[in-house]
């Protein structure tokens, strides 16, 4: 809006205030009071009533003429209605009124908000137009000022305007598939707006859709078109500055001609042709809004499919039928409902019969048995008009669907409706594969995957994947999921979608607004700040790197990207030959699936991870993805991150259902897949991944926490009991005498027992077995010979498992804390005995190994991680503390002055190092349970602590303040205040504060004595002088609140704490199980103190002989490529078995089941309403008999032609009565074989480029020879004609039967009008399969046709061929005729031309010129027709095929020429 209309505006409402119903007029000085949102609105207002007032008018009459009706002008409003101007009849001297020609346009002055009132109804839009305004204005003003989104689909309903019965069933169906249709595809409905006849019923599907849905986002879009002059109370709309709302009550008791608007519409536009009470003024608008809104592109993309619209019919009458035909004609499908009366039942009742069956007489049956009384009102012509309409719609039978109830496949309105166009776009120009394509683009955007599976992925369908990832694209973006596996199944590979980073990186162009994208946006503008320069491609696309970082932070520092920047992508070949090289890993799967993830799309995420190969880490990357996530989320939205956290645990699950599948089948394997390092997600295994996700019910699964339990016992067999190990560890040689079992000693045993089975097998069958036993995955180790253990490895497998080293340490802490309790108790000096220097090496060991875990990083976290780990640990920070401590107890100790203070500090050190000791029984599953509850119920008391300090807190000071006066000893307030109502809480009842109690050597008055309290307030009697009442009164309250209130809730806290993790206390355990089996798995074999010979090795070892860490392959492990393809294609097995069982669960279960039966007594219900409610059965009977009448006539023909070849028979033959319903008519077309066609083109209604009307010529009334009385021919010719040749129009009859109109029209002359069609052909391709035309387009009727016009006087070829390709190549094709090349005459005679009349017809002759595609006169006109793409009249090889569109009887003729040179048509 230009800023001078708003300020002119502005001081307009400054100036004067208006009513209530323009809350938007405010003046300057009251914006600054109104609320952000308050003031877009009104800005919103003010843009539109800005555009309204430039753009839409509205119609008035400016010639009063009055009528017979006292001050009523011809236009139908009262005088006063009309402006001055209009009543100075000086102005229109010698005019007569003329309806448009007396109209003018002025600014409209209704629109804005329309509000009906009433409980529910929400508010719509109206606005008054011109019934001249130009359709791309009122489309504007639809998706630009009322925000309505382009629809996919535009839906016109049309019928009766005048309420009329509707059976309940199909009213029902109507309007839930009505309904259903529009939301599910996001249609526009187009009505007449009113609330009568089939836009009442219209508007109630849509009332009962918005009362029994609560989503906002899916009201649907119901635009009323309505003629403003009908409009009843339209002066409550009216208001020069729009109304924000306007409130119309609907009163149809008084409304009288008028109509009142149907409260149910969204919109409204109100059709203004400056008359009053005359309908019909919108006709003509709507038909120019519908025919330009079907011609926009579907989609905010580019497409080349355009908006389509659908025709529904109900009921109706004349004007319904010109809708229907006019809509027929411009290629509109229409669907009409039988049984929903009048017209549109006598369409359905003639629908799918043959023309020559529809005769005048059927129809005027029909019509008379559907209209009733009404018919008596007819004409004749009126009906001849009507037969011949309903003629040519059902010429178009591809366009004309009838919903018929008692057809299985018409069971839906929805379906019907949207069939309807299915079946109409297959008939169009674009057929084959394109022509599936663009059906399966509109099935996509309606989102209707029953109508794809029914119509498009058919038998005939042949789709390759390239075909459907546009298709695939659109219904990611859209978050279609149903049509995505609906693809999926058919055949698009994720391989070949993703091939290319361009379309991944569209996908996340295209993601919806969610916190990722804007965590997304924010690094990108932080990488843009850094560079100063973004290039517009990168604007455009979202760069995979950028996506590979933030991805990189969510899963955790310590993986590697997953999206590397375009540079290194040079480098991805080489990650198989290099491992650790940090490459990237194409993966479509993954690829699809985080995007999905990282939206928090539950449905697209799952169809994604059904196709994953690496199912089983995707899903604990997804759960580890979205928990962090929903923690960053958390303060921002609090219900999305709830969502994200239940799609979390949802993941989890699907991990454990696959790795238990994965369990069942081979434990070995799957054990395998938890530490396999996966190249696809940053190269981390699946346990590291669950760990870090905290999926506690994961690593809690019996599968991991084997493999955890075999790591933890290290070489030996996990079967060892403790005892066998505790005396092995006292007296070592026990191990060489098989005391204990090794895991090599078992895997021998079993080798042995397996071999043993395949000998006894072999014995039996006679055939080697080992074929019948492989299985698709190759253990490495398989066939590589299993020797038994020597004395040395047998001594070092024992002492390096975890569980011997953490015995050895358990015993060797037991040890250093008695050696410290020792020194502290007994051998404390001032001069080191050698125990605590014994303990001072002991120590420092400890010191030694906690910096060995700090540095040690086997995973490749990063110090940085590593540190954050370490200090994460409660056990670790005890470990610090306690070392601190123990130093600063040392240092003082060295000190004659802090010796004591010294031993004191190490005393409280030795409190820490015990309480160190809980740490060491996490891994028994006894104690490790408990010690979860404990550190639990610590954080409870903490929280206590908290809430009892208030009250200790105020009773003590208070107390402090009463009994005693001014104490300015700090230890003595401190006891008072802290001390003694703490000790109360114990039971420890003070006797200062009762005066029977009172004992004055207890105290001392002023406060001298250090060593005893302040005596409270005395009198002179030495008695204390505080409100006894007072403080027993506060004592007893404070014990109530403290002892029983608090105390009590921290019973319930620990109770309910101890509830609460008794439950998860399993898998708690099992899940910090894991650390500290990977810490004595790192640990070394030596204990303390003896460990300190072990960090000196391998101080050396790292230092002098350079060696990197070793790695520990038992937590991670690196598979060679051929174990890896071998591995995960195991596991995508188990993957679908998992999959496949699910979906089998959740059929089969009762809910599901209670579900189905549900719809099948539904289903039942709806059949036994539909057979009450239609009389099915009887009609059933009535189509039997016809058919047994059928049967009767070909038996009789069959009798007689045997009696005609002289076969008699002994008896009669028995008697075929006819049925009597069978109509008469009928019998003659069945009689005889129909085979001559009547033109058609010749009998259009309107004469081409004029206004001029044909008499209505019905099928069967084209015959000369006929009978047809009513028929009176206009005569018409284009140019003058004399009076002579007016009088020889009867002497010429046209072959072809009667036209409707006489003359000479706009051919030359009268009788036969010669000209020539020359078809030149030649063969696209060498195989002879496209045979193509030379087409010249025909701009006026918007097709292709054949170059052919009237011969001159010794031309063989008409002038236009040489017109269009020039004189040279003219002659050269002349001269081809010349020299007897091929050429063939396929037709010569009458054609269904639409300029013949009964007087003048066109002959032709169809010549076909074959060229040689190989030959220099067909170089010629391949340059002819790439320069004739710059003219006005363009001519192109087209193909000869029933897809081509060609001008009327031109069909014919290249079916003619198809069938000579004998390919398809």
């Amino acid at each position: 809006m230009p800023f001078k209309t708003f300020k002119d505006d502005l001081k307009k409402k400054m100036l004067s205030r208006s009513e209530k119903v323009h809350p938007d007029e405010v003046d300057i000085w009251q914006l600054g009071q109104i609320g952000l949102s308050n003031l877009l609105s009104n800005l919103k207002r003010c843009s539109l009533k800005s555009w309204i007032k430039e753009n839409i008018k509205k119609k008035e009459c400016c010639f009063y003429v009055p009528t017979e009706r006292e001050g009523v002008c011809k236009c139908g409003y009262p005088k006063d209605h009309h402006e001055d101007e209009a009543l100075k009849p000086e102005r229109f001297l010698d005019q007569t009124w003329e309806g448009q020609n007396h109209m003018r346009e002025v600014a409209t002055d209704a629109f804005g908000d329309i509000d009906f009132g009433g409980l529910g109804q929400s508010t719509g839009k109206y606005v008054r137009v011109s019934s001249e305004t130009p359709s791309d204005v009122l489309y504007h003003l639809m998706t630009e000022h009322w925000k309505l989104r382009p629809p996919n689909l535009l839906i016109s309903v049309t019928g009766g305007a005048k309420n009329f019965y509707m059976r309940t069933h199909l009213k029902e169906k109507f309007r839930r598939g009505l309904i259903k249709v529009a939301h599910t595809t996001g249609a526009w409905i187009i009505t007449g707006g009113t609330h009568t006849g089939v836009m009442k019923h219209v508007g109630m599907a849509v009332r009962d859709y918005t009362l029994s849905s609560s989503s906002i986002k899916g009201e649907i879009v119901t635009i009323g078109i309505a003629t403003w002059g009908t409009v009843h109370k339209r002066r409550s709309l009216i208001h020069p500055e729009g109304c924000f709302p306007a409130h119309y009550t609907m009163d149809e008791q008084t409304q009288g001609k008028l109509s009142c608007l149907d409260s149910n519409h969204s919109h409204f536009l109100l059709v203004d042709d400056g008359t009053h009470c005359q309908y019909g003024a919108e006709i003509d608008l709507r038909s120019r809004l519908e025919k330009y809104i079907s011609e926009q592109q579907l989609g905010n993309r580019e497409s080349h499919v355009k908006i389509p619209v659908v025709c529904v019919v109900l009921d109706g009458g004349q004007g319904t039928l010109n809708t229907v035909y006019n809509a027929m004609l411009n290629g509109t499908p229409c669907v009409v409902l039988e049984g929903s009366g009048r017209m549109a039942d006598v369409i359905a009742q003639v629908a799918g019969k043959p023309v020559s069956r529809v005769t005048l007489a059927l129809i005027q049956r029909q019509m008379k048995r559907f209209f009733g009384q009404e018919y008596e009102s007819f004409s004749e012509i009126k009906v001849i008009e009507w037969a011949k309409k309903i003629q040519d719609i059902i010429r178009i039978p591809h366009l004309l669907t009838v919903f018929r109830m008692d057809e299985d496949k018409n069971s839906d309105v929805d379906v019907a409706i949207l069939q309807a166009f299915m079946k109409a776009s297959r008939s169009e120009e674009s057929g084959g594969q394109q022509g599936w394509e663009r059906q399966l683009e509109l099935a996509v955007a309606w989102n209707r995957v029953d109508i794809a599976e029914s119509e498009i992925f058919t038998e005939e369908s042949q789709w390759k994947s390239s075909d459907l990832h546009d298709a695939m694209f659109s219904a990611l973006v859209g978050h279609k999921s149903e049509f995505v596996r609906l693809l999926l199944e058919n055949g698009v590979s994720i391989a070949q979608f993703l091939a290319t980073d361009e379309k991944l990186s569209d996908l996340y162009a295209s993601m919806p607004s969610c916190f990722f994208l804007r965590k997304l946006v924010k690094r990108l503008q932080g990488d843009k700040a850094r560079r100063s320069v973004s290039s517009p491609c990168q604007r455009k696309r979202i760069p995979l790197d950028a996506v590979g970082e933030v991805v990189r932070q969510l899963l955790g520092s310590f993986t590697q990207p997953i999206y590397l920047p375009p540079p290194s992508q040079e480098l991805i070949k080489m990650a198989e030959d290099d491992p650790d090289s940090n490459t990237m890993v194409k993966d479509p799967g993954r690829d699809l699936f985080l995007w999905a993830i990282l939206q928090n799309n539950s449905e697209l995420a799952q169809i994604a991870w059904e196709q994953c190969r690496d199912s089983i880490t995707a899903a604990l990357a997804a759960s580890k993805i979205l928990k962090k996530l929903s923690q960053e989320t958390e303060d921002d939205d609090e219900d999305d991150a709830n969502n994200m956290r239940e799609l979390a645990n949802h993941y989890e699950r699907q991990a454990i259902g696959v790795f238990s599948e994965c369990h069942s089948w081979d434990d070995e394997r799957a054990q395998r897949l938890l530490i396999r390092i996966s190249p696809s997600w940053g190269k981390i295994s699946c346990l590291r991944l669950a760990l870090e996700a905290g999926d506690k019910s994961f690593v809690a699964h019996s599968g991991v926490q084997a493999l955890l339990t075999q790591i933890w016992c290290g070489e030996l067999a996990v079967d060892n009991p403790q005892w066998k190990l505790l005396l092995c560890m006292l007296f070592f040689p026990l191990i060489y005498t098989g005391f204990i079992t090794y895991r090599r000693d078992e895997d021998i045993e079993r080798e042995a027992m397996r071999n043993e089975e395949m000998l006894a097998m072999e014995s039996v069958t006679g055939s080697s077995a080992d074929t019948r036993m492989k299985t698709p995955f190759h253990d490495p180790q398989e066939g590589v010979q299993l020797n038994p253990l020597t004395w040395l490895t047998r001594l070092g497998g024992f002492f390096t498992a975890p569980q011997v080293k953490f015995f050895w340490n358990i015993a060797s802490y037991f040890g250093f804390l008695w050696l410290f309790s020792v020194v502290l108790m007994i051998d404390f000096q001032p001069t080191p005995s050698w125990r605590e220097w014994l303990l001072y090496v002991w120590l420092a060991s400890l010191v030694f190994e906690e910096i060995r875990q700090l540095f040690d990083d086997p995973d490749g976290f990063g110090f940085r991680r590593k540190a954050k780990m370490y200090i994460r640990d409660l056990w670790n920070l005890l470990d610090v503390l306690s070392i601190l401590l123990f130093i600063a107890g040392l240092a003082c100790r060295w000190t004659t002055r802090a010796f004591y203070a010294g031993k004191v500090i190490l005393c409280i050190d030795f409190i820490i190092f015990c309480l160190r000791l809980m740490a060491i029984f996490t891994i028994s599953r006894t104690l490790g349970p408990k010690i979860i509850i404990v550190k639990r119920m610590m954080m409870d008391l903490f929280f206590f602590m908290f809430l009892l300090s208030i009250w200790v807190i105020a009773y003590g000071v208070a107390k402090q303040g009463i009994l005693i006066h001014n104490e300015d000893r700090l230890d003595w307030i401190i006891r008072g205040a802290v001390y003694e109502p703490y000790l109360i809480i114990f039971g420890n009842v003070p006797t200062n504060i009762d005066n029977a109690e009172f004992d004055m050597s207890t105290c001392t008055v002023n406060g001298t004595d250090p060593l005893r309290p302040k005596c409270p307030v005395l009198n002179d009697n030495h008695s204390p002088v505080f409100p006894e009442w007072l403080t027993i009164f506060m004592l007893c309250v404070y014990l109530l609140f403290a002892n029983i209130l608090l105390l009590n809730l921290l019973i319930a806290i620990f109770n309910y704490t101890f509830q609460e993790v008794q439950d998860n206390t399993d898998a708690i355990w099992k899940f910090q199980r894991y650390e500290l089996i990977k810490e004595y798995h790192s640990r070394p074999a030596a204990p303390p103190p003896f460990i300190l010979l072990s960090h000196i090795f391998l101080l050396f070892r790292r230092l002098v002989m350079r060696r990197s860490p070793q790695k520990h392959k038992q937590f991670r492990e690196r598979l060679s490529k051929t174990e890896e393809e071998e591995l995960l294609s195991w596991e995508a097995f188990m993957k679908d078995n998992y999959v496949a069982t699910q979906r089998q669960e959740r059929s089969e279960s009762m809910e599901r089941r209670i579900q189905e039966t549900a719809d099948r007594v539904g289903s039942m219900a709806e059949v036994l309403e539909r057979e009450q409610d239609k009389g099915s059965m009887a009609k059933r009977l009535v189509q039997l008999e016809e058919q047994v009448s059928q049967y009767t006539k070909g038996l009789k023909w069959i009798m007689e032609t045997l009696k005609a070849q002289g076969y008699q028979s002994k008896e009669e033959p028995p008697s075929m009565s006819r049925s009597t319903e069978s109509d008469p008519d009928e019998d003659e077309c069945d009689g005889e074989v129909e085979k001559r066609q009547y033109h058609f083109y010749a009998r259009s209604f309107l004469y081409p480029g004029t206004n001029k009307k044909r008499f209505p010529v019905p099928e069967e009334k084209v015959p000369w020879e006929v009978d047809f009385t009513p028929y009176i021919a206009e005569a018409y010719s284009a140019e003058p004609v004399n009076k002579a040749e007016e009088l020889t129009l009867d002497n010429y009859r046209n072959p072809g039967g009667r036209t409707g109109i006489r003359g000479r029209g706009t051919l030359q002359c009268l009788g036969p009008n010669p000209i020539l069609d020359p078809v030149l052909t030649h063969w696209k391709d060498k195989d002879h399969s496209v045979l193509q035309f030379l087409a010249v387009w025909n701009e006026a009727e918007r097709c292709w046709s054949i170059p052919g016009g009237a011969l001159k006087t010794g031309e063989p070829l008409p002038g236009r061929l040489k017109k269009l390709l020039g004189d040279k190549l003219y002659q050269r094709i002349k001269a081809k005729l010349g020299d007897g090349s091929r050429h063939n005459t396929v037709y010569e005679g009458y054609a269904d031309d639409p300029r013949n009349t009964d007087s003048a017809w066109v002959e032709t002759t169809v010549l076909n010129i074959h060229l040689d595609s190989a030959g220099s006169l067909m170089n010629e006109l391949n340059r002819a027709v790439a320069a004739s793409q710059l003219l006005s009249e363009q001519i192109q090889w087209r193909e000869v095929s029933s897809k081509t569109p060609v001008y009327t009887y031109q069909r014919e003729a290249l079916r003619l020429v198809a069938k000579l040179h004998q390919t398809q048509f």
